[in-house]
């Protein structure tokens, strides 16, 4: 049995009791989304309406209650968020047979990447983050706890660590192309490390405001009509961020394409950010290095390869190998796109 046909099985199963649940009558189509989140996804059609089915498998229940309940504060603040459906008893998430689901409608839309976006479409991004950051600050799920300002920080020494226990997991012999680029790219990254450790950021609290962030806000989790975005996806990773930090991890996620930044898109989303929230130059200079840091000594991509036998984010890993490449012979001009006013 395929692994589309088993998560069918395990909806179907479930079907009768979620359309009860959440009142929404016979489900004509039925179709498993294999791409995007961890968590497992369908689109569900009744013949009057489209929903989303997610079923949550990488996230705690009492994580998911609580950050669906922030999206009807966000929509009533004109944001293009979809709201989840709740059952007759108030509750956005149900637990059938030990899954749980939650339901959502449907939004109709494509993902744009980088250059895809004009530069006036890349500013228009980066006012909707300012905007979503000012709206959560608004209708926070809890005061900004005093530790989640520290920044952890991963030094070189235990980067390479790493490194070395990831090469000793790859053959030596009768490895893929992927295997043999994966191991190129660790010795190189160790040296690299090597290189640049002087330039480790302190373990200390980042500079500049801290809030409420989406923490995945990147194309793969927008939906656009035209000009405009129709639908904020996936609010998994809802937490506490420096707003610097999902600044600058969102022009590198949206803008790092083909091997590098496209430079003009990223002062253009920044410029965009700022003329809601004017952070300082200080503030995104401190993010983008953090996050150029986090970059060099983060193997997230290959930790799913070779400890979970998960290969769905190889092609991540190439496409961010080759972006650290150029960012790190290139962090001047990177640092002055991020200071447009």
């Amino acid at each position: 049995m395929t692994d589309v046909t088993l998560h069918d099985k395990v909806l179907l199963d479930a079907l009768p009791a979620l359309t009860a649940a959440f009142g929404i009558g016979e489900v004509l189509e039925h179709r498993f989304l294999a791409e995007g989140s961890m968590n497992r996804n369908w689109r569900i059609d009744t013949g009057q309406r489209s929903y989303a089915i997610r079923q949550i498998t990488d996230v705690p229940v009492a994580k998911v209650r609580r950050n669906l309940g922030v999206l009807p504060h966000l929509a009533a603040d004109g944001l293009p968020v979809p709201v989840a459906l709740t059952t007759t008893d108030g509750a956005t998430v149900v637990e059938i047979d030990g899954h749980s689901y939650c339901l959502l409608p449907w939004v109709d839309g494509t993902h744009i990447q980088g250059t895809g976006l004009t530069l006036a479409q890349a500013r228009d991004l980066g006012a909707l983050l300012a905007r979503l950051h000012q709206s959560l600050e608004r209708h926070a799920p809890s005061e900004v706890p005093e530790q989640d300002r520290i920044v952890k920080v991963t030094g070189a020494d235990v980067a390479r660590e790493r490194a070395d226990r990831l090469l000793g997991l790859i053959p030596d012999e009768g490895g893929d192309a992927f295997d043999r680029a994966a191991a190129e790219a660790l010795v190189e990254r160790k040296a690299v490390l090597a290189a640049h450790t002087d330039q480790q950021p302190s373990v200390r609290m980042a500079a500049g405001r801290h809030g409420w962030t989406h923490g995945d806000f990147q194309y793969r989790n927008l939906l656009r009509s035209g000009d405009e975005v129709t639908a904020i996806l996936d609010w998994d990773r809802l937490a506490v961020r420096p707003y610097a930090e999902e600044v600058a991890r969102t022009a590198q996620v949206q803008f790092g394409v083909n091997g590098r930044f496209d430079l003009d898109r990223v002062a253009a989303f920044v410029a965009g950010y700022r003329s809601y929230i004017p952070l300082v130059e200080g503030e995104l200079a401190d993010g983008v290095e953090r996050l150029w840091w986090k970059r060099m000594t983060d193997f997230w991509q290959l930790e799913f390869h070779y400890d979970r036998g998960d290969t769905s984010c190889d092609d991540l890993f190439l496409a961010d190998e080759e972006l650290l490449r150029w960012w790190t012979g290139h962090r001047a001009e990177v640092q002055t796109a991020f200071r447009a006013a």
